[in-house]
């Protein structure tokens, strides 16, 4: 599945672990006890058996597959959940750190597979929930207006991709067809990031539908200015605003509250619509720090304490218990 020459495995056999099994197992049998776990308590023997090595040559990934394969013929029973999870392969190196955290969120549904085949119905572990719906959000390329820290929402001018703009989506593109995990394509109906979506659709060959619910906060008669003469402009409904996520721009403009009831909204609408697969959402500064305080369970200031660049790449897995991951943020390795 992987390209040989971007990600590198090393088996380590089960025989070289068991010390790490036996403080792994005492440590557990402790929680579920209510217990912390002590070294001074720790009856784990220190001594670990040398083994040979796996037949092949290192990295052979036929020959891990097969000494997996033949533990887990044998293991049975109890003993099965250790034969899949610790003769795996386990280690990854790959390049650029958003590729190795979206392949964290595709390889996820894999884990959870073997899992669910290789755990027994008592015990610590989860019951399988099925693979996550992963969203993968891309804020739209550059606009005029990006470089010159302006609002721009939904209810101004809706201004297209700049030149800059239209470059990073390009290379949006290249990076998400390096990985070839996207099944699908969304974006907000604005321009900016419809002709985004547009470009990387285009690379990844798939179609781009619309949902409203993804577009921008209207800000009101703030758009098109800086915050800097918001300030000077309007003082008080900015102080307002900044204080609380009930109160709107000057002019009938949005609030943060409303925001995400409509981006929570549309979350869930896509949630049901494209169940364990992964998609591609391209939208706004506003609804991605939305998903992304959302999945994390934290308050409305969040909102300011994120930097989201143009182009930047985030991902959040959402499970059928109503859990969500955060697996990236802000990754713009791929403009580099």
């Amino acid at each position: 599945v992987f390209p040989p020459d971007r990600v590198t495995y090393e088996w380590i056999p089960r025989e070289r672990n068991t010390h790490a099994d036996r403080l792994a197992n005492e440590a557990m049998d402790a929680g579920k006890r209510g217990e912390q776990w002590s070294p001074e308590a720790s009856r784990a023997d220190l001594a670990t058996p040398a083994v040979p090595a796996p037949e092949g040559p290192p990295g052979d990934a036929a020959a891990g597959a097969a000494r997996v394969r033949e533990a887990l013929a044998s293991a049975g029973g109890a003993g099965v959940e250790d034969a899949a999870t610790r003769d795996a392969p386990s280690r990854n190196d790959s390049t650029g750190a958003g590729e190795e955290a979206l392949a964290d969120a595709d390889a996820d549904a894999d884990r959870r597979a073997a899992q669910a085949v290789a755990t027994p119905s008592s015990g610590w572990a989860p019951a399988d929930m099925g693979a996550p719906a992963t969203f993968v959000l891309l804020r739209h390329g550059e606009t005029p207006l990006t470089p010159q820290k302006r609002f721009s929402g939904s209810g101004g001018s809706d201004p297209s991709l700049s030149g800059i703009g239209r470059e990073q989506a390009e290379k949006v593109a290249a990076a998400l067809a390096r990985r070839g995990t996207v099944q699908a394509v969304v974006a907000s109906p604005l321009a900016r990031t419809r002709e985004t979506a547009r470009i990387v659709a285009a690379r990844l060959g798939l179609d781009v539908a619309v949902e409203d619910g993804l577009r921008e906060t209207d800000f009101g008669a703030w758009e098109g200015l800086t915050f800097g003469e918001v300030r000077e402009r309007y003082p008080e409904d900015l102080d307002a605003w900044l204080a609380s996520p009930d109160v709107g721009p000057t002019g009938g403009g949005e609030s943060f509250a409303a925001t995400a009831d409509r981006v929570a909204e549309a979350r869930d609408k896509l949630l049901a619509e494209y169940r364990g697969r992964t998609v591609l959402l391209v939208t706004h500064v506003t609804p991605i720090k939305t998903m992304i305080r959302l999945a994390l369970g934290a308050p409305p200031e969040a909102l300011f304490r994120m930097e989201l660049s143009a182009a930047s790449l985030s991902a959040v897995a959402y499970y059928a218990d109503g859990n969500a991951s955060v697996r990236l943020f802000n990754d713009t390795s791929h403009l580099r």
